[in-house]
């Protein structure tokens, strides 16, 4: 039997989403899913420290095999971006800390691989998992879908069924980096990595 728990994580610096699922076989189910509060803290390593001991805490409760983080997206706001990309840091430290491997997704990939458009909106993603899932109600931010979206995005790259489906086609045993992750950028630029 083949079963592994995936940690989702949608990073921000005022609110962080997470989620788990738990593959068995080719069943996927949700564990929880909810969000890490963080608006109220003025200082920005406070918000860092939060974060890492938050996901740690997280991991040590749901021993997760793998995290899949959402890559920050491309925007106007330097400022933003650099704040979102210390969160995501931060966020996969906490993995590595544990041993986990990670995996990263572009915000498109992780809506076509929900709703079959890269465009969609939060709403929407929102939307299809509640349905995938069973969701009764939806919680508070999308954040915590989002979180949702990112984990069962990942569940899919090998388990192309969806959740819930039998097939036939053979799951492979190793797993395989997605493109744009940190193992992949390493292997690819090792004179950069110290």
């Amino acid at each position: 039997m083949s079963e592994r728990v995936i940690l989702g994580i949608d990073p921000g610096t005022n609110i962080m989403g997470y989620s788990l699922i738990k593959e068995v076989n080719r069943k996927v189910e949700l564990l929880t899913m909810g969000v890490i509060e963080l608006h109220k803290i003025d200082d920005a390593y406070e918000k860092l420290s939060r974060i890492f001991n938050r996901v740690v805490n997280i991991i040590d409760e749901f021993k997760p095999d793998e995290l899949a983080i959402e890559a920050p997206f491309y925007g106007q706001n330097v400022q933003s971006m650099l704040k979102l990309g210390r969160a995501q840091g931060v966020a996969i430290a906490a993995a590595l800390s544990r041993g986990m491997t990670v995996n990263e997704y572009a915000p498109r990939k992780v809506k076509m691989s929900i709703t079959g458009n890269g465009s969609a909106s939060k709403e929407q993603v929102a939307g299809m998992l509640q349905a995938m899932f069973k969701i009764e109600t939806l919680p508070e931010y999308f954040d915590a879908t989002d979180a949702l979206g990112v984990a069962f995005c990942h569940s899919l790259q090998f388990n192309p069924a969806g959740a819930g489906t039998s097939s036939s086609s053979p799951k492979p045993k190793k797993p395989a980096k997605s493109s744009g992750s940190w193992n992949d950028f390493i292997s690819k630029n090792p004179g950069r990595v110290k």
